[in-house]
């Protein structure tokens, strides 16, 4: 897998050199699987200017499915509303190191956006470094202007998957491995447990090192190597409800390989009658 030339990752310090330039856009995009007030946490504590995006509010609100891909149309108005503009440096982070921050960078990259990252680490490796921290009710952005080109070789419907599966096409579950195989319930009443046939299994926490980092290098390949991927090959993220899938994408973009991600992901799949499941 050859690396790209611009990492999809951003140091604590790196960011901290740019801090203060006219282009940046710092997001916070913490969401919580267990419902925790993350805009609440985002008061409490956030990098200096960062803005509080909503995974649950900028969302598909016809899908019954969680926190689906706006239409690009919607995307445009909310990331307006935050001051973000087509141009700007985005970077994005969350109050977990790096969990929900790779779905937000991945919706921006398959909308249009040329320059977003990720904070590796997150808020908790920024603040180790010592970086300063802002707290309270933040000041509302001034509205910006964000002209999406949506990108539709970044996402894929349950059609796709089923089509992928067909030509034998990768498909990348980061759930647990109990998830994975039926052993564990699914957090979401009426979701089936097992996972789709002939799906691996890469748990997302499987690319991430002690202090919240993203592994790099040949420490990230070997990680979708074990979970028998093999390089190169056409391949589909997938998850719970599309979050922790970002992850997987992440990784693979760090590595200079491509992917889609599959937004309905287990909530969706699990849910239908007409989607064949495996436990094992």
């Amino acid at each position: 897998m050859p690396h790209t030339r611009i990492s999809p990752l951003i140091t604590a310090s790196e960011l901290a050199q740019r801090l203060g330039q006219p282009d940046l856009r710092i997001i916070d995009a913490s969401w919580w699987l267990d419902g925790r007030d993350a805009r609440a946490d985002y008061e409490a504590q956030r990098l200096p200017g960062a803005v509080f995006f909503d995974i649950d509010a900028v969302s598909d609100k016809t899908s019954p499915y969680p926190h689906m891909l706006p239409s690009p149309e919607d995307f445009s108005v909310a990331v307006g509303d935050l001051g973000i503009g087509t141009t700007d440096e985005i970077v994005v982070y969350d109050a977990q190191g790096l969990f929900s921050a790779a779905r937000v960078w991945w919706a921006f990259v398959t909308m249009g956006a040329d320059r977003v990252r990720v904070l590796d680490g997150g808020l908790p490796k920024w603040k180790a470094e010592g970086f300063a921290i802002e707290t309270g009710p933040a000041p509302a952005p001034a509205k910006a202007r964000f002209h999406q080109r949506f990108d539709a070789s970044h996402v894929a419907n349950t059609q796709d998957v089923m089509s992928a599966l067909d030509q034998g096409h990768a498909i990348l579950d980061a759930r647990g491995a109990p998830r994975f195989q039926g052993k564990a319930a699914e957090p979401r009443a009426g979701v089936r447990s097992g996972h789709i046939p002939g799906a691996m299994n890469l748990p997302f926490g499987q690319l991430i090192e002690a202090d919240g980092t993203l592994k790099r290098g040949e420490a990230l390949e070997a990680a979708f190597v074990e979970a028998g991927f093999e390089p190169g090959a056409p391949v589909i993220t997938s998850c719970g409800s599309g979050v922790t899938a970002a992850i997987l994408t992440l990784g693979l973009a760090e590595l200079g390989h491509s992917a889609r991600l599959y937004d309905g992901s287990w909530a969706e799949w699990g849910s239908r009658e007409d989607t064949p499941v495996v436990q094992s």
